[in-house]
């Protein structure tokens, strides 16, 4: 598989995180939040959050996984998967994936704001909270990325590749944020109140095929 023409990103963050993201103007990376704890529910591993602190980006010397605000180049995530499973001891969170929000943008978007306002980005090869990764800072090098693992449905055999990120610098604004897919399970209504009165409010859709079936089947 190829490229998409016009390849998209994903964050995945509790509902109720919402209210504050679109009060703050968009996403922090996580170096930022240690200093200021959001409010709402955290659904990442403590473990891997901290070893991101720490890990440096090839592209960018200076510059460490966890000072970028991360995205998937897919919904339905393997991250997704394990909150939904809810029976990994280092996951804290276990609510499972209904309350959990994507969050998509345009990845060319993306990039062409962050290279006008001289904001870093990267992409990794698999998951940039593991041990080891590949990481690059140029449009030519996305042919990199595994794309068919990136949209398989059945990732055992593709799993790293599947974890590829997309990483922009310190902070990602709301603005940049097309699109809020929804779980069946939670209630439309009540994602839609929580951006009234906000000036920019992306679609929000129930997105089923963004989320795992009730067996947890991959």
């Amino acid at each position: 598989m190829t490229m998409p023409d016009h390849p998209k990103i994903y964050h995945i963050v509790h509902m109720d995180r919402l209210p504050s993201i679109v009060h703050s103007g968009g996403l922090w990376c996580d170096e930022e939040m240690m200093k200021h704890p959001p409010q709402g529910t955290t659904i990442g591993m403590t473990s891997i959050k901290q070893r991101r602190l720490t890990a440096k980006l090839r592209s960018y010397p200076g510059l460490c996984v966890g000072g970028c605000v991360p995205f998937y180049f897919c919904p339905r995530s393997v991250m997704l998967y394990l909150i939904h499973c809810a029976n990994n001891p280092e996951l804290t969170y276990r609510g499972g994936q209904a309350p959990i929000l994507h969050l998509e943008a345009d990845l060319f978007t993306v990039i062409q704001w962050a290279e006008q306002h001289q904001k870093r980005w990267a992409f990794t090869l698999s998951n940039a909270g593991s041990s080891y990764f590949e990481d690059f800072s140029d449009r030519c090098s996305l042919g990199r990325i595994d794309w068919d693992a990136v949209a398989a449905r059945d990732w055992q055999k593709c799993k790293e590749p599947k974890q590829a990120e997309f990483l922009l610098e310190h902070y990602f604004p709301w603005f940049l944020v097309e699109r809020i897919g929804v779980h069946p399970a939670v209630d439309y209504w009540k994602i839609v109140q929580t951006l009234v009165g906000s000036e920019l409010r992306p679609l929000v859709e129930v997105r089923a095929d963004w989320y795992y079936d009730h067996g947890g089947n991959r």
